[in-house]
This record gives structure tokens, sequence and C-alpha cells, in this order.
């Protein structure tokens, strides 16, 4: 009986799981934590890009490469920039000191940058990532948290590339159409049979 319950511990031990825990006061801390992580979560999927909503947060609605979400009374607006995805266009970024929190990341080859701007009461989040942008207006106390649930969201896309290559052809976008009008008037010269009848 003692061997079973060391050898259980043991195995407790060594294959344990690993909890990460993040401290959500310090926004350089949020970032960096969960952006370098490798995840391949994703629970929304669009026409050339998957990605991970996290718990608490809400999809509303999409128009295109432009997604809508919602979370305790703060909208976040998500735009996948899939043409430089595609032409692997980098981001060109110079913090500034005058906003309230300006910063370049970088991590592995996902260039980006979080910019915070006090506009009144509320404050401006832009957080551009892994040929993403999110933005948000919140009051302050909702900085963390929403730099929190916009690095999960950034960090999750996945881009499908052979789609992508296919929705930026030429050819994808036009309308291939034809005019029809169903009240136009009938030539009479073009049907026989009455004519057919009469002989």
């Amino acid at each position: 009986m003692k061997k079973i319950i060391l050898l259980g511990l043991m195995t407790l031990i060594l294959t344990g799981c690993t909890i990460v825990r993040i401290d959500t006061t310090s926004i350089d801390n949020i970032v960096s934590v969960v952006l370098s992580k490798e995840n391949t979560l994703y629970n929304r999927v669009g026409r050339g890009y998957k990605y991970y909503v996290p718990r608490g947060v809400t999809y509303i609605d999409s128009s295109g490469t432009n997604d809508k979400l919602y979370s305790n009374g703060v909208y976040y607006y998500l735009y996948l920039d899939e043409i430089s995805y595609y032409y692997k266009k980098a981001v060109t970024f110079k913090p500034d000191n005058s906003k309230y929190y300006s910063k370049k990341i970088k991590n592995g080859k996902n260039i980006g940058y979080l910019e915070i701007t006090k506009q009144g009461e509320l404050y401006l989040i832009e957080f551009v990532y892994n040929y993403a942008r999110i933005e948000a207006l919140v009051p302050e106390q909702d900085i963390n948290d929403t730099v929190l649930n916009s690095s999960y969201i950034l960090s999750t896309i996945k881009y499908n590339s052979n789609i992508i290559k296919l929705s930026l052809e030429d050819d994808f976008l036009k309308n291939k159409e034809e005019e029809y009008n169903v009240f136009k008037k009938k030539n009479n010269n073009d049907n026989n049979f009455l004519q057919y009848e009469e002989k």
C-alpha cells in the first residue's frame, strides 16, 4: 500500500500541470506573459482567419474582416489586415512619451505596438499585433482587462494563406452579372408558332 501511495505521489510530482498566474496590475506584464505563450485555441472562424474569443467576451457582428466584440460595457473593434499579412508588411511605430502608454512590441517574428491615449474621461486603446488591430474606448479601471482580452485575441489569430490569396485576386471581387428584364416586350419575329398555325 505504501508503494502505491509513493508511486502515486511521484507520478503527480513528476507530471504535474503548470499554472501561470498573470499579474494584471501591470500592462507590461500582461502583454509579455500572454504574447509569449504559443496558443492554438480558437472558437471564432471567419473568411481566411480564426481566433480565440476569451471567456467573458462576446462576439457581436462581423463585416468582412472587421469584427465587433463586447465585454463588461466595452466594445472591441477588431480589424484583420489580410493585405499586410499576405505581403508581410512590417509595422512601423515610434513610441510617444506624451501618451498614457506607448510601447513597441516584438515577440519573435511578430511585431506590433500598444498605445493608450486619454480622451476626456475615457482612454482609447490601440493594440496592433499579428497583422491585426483592436481598438476600444474604455474607462481607466477597465484598461488592464481590455489589454488582457485583446492580448488573448491578437495572439491567437491564425490566417489561412490560400483563402487570403484567393480573396485578393482581381477576379474574385468582380461581379459577373447579366441584365435580365422580365418586363421587356418580346419581338414578334422571335415566335413562329402563330405563323405555323395559320399555314
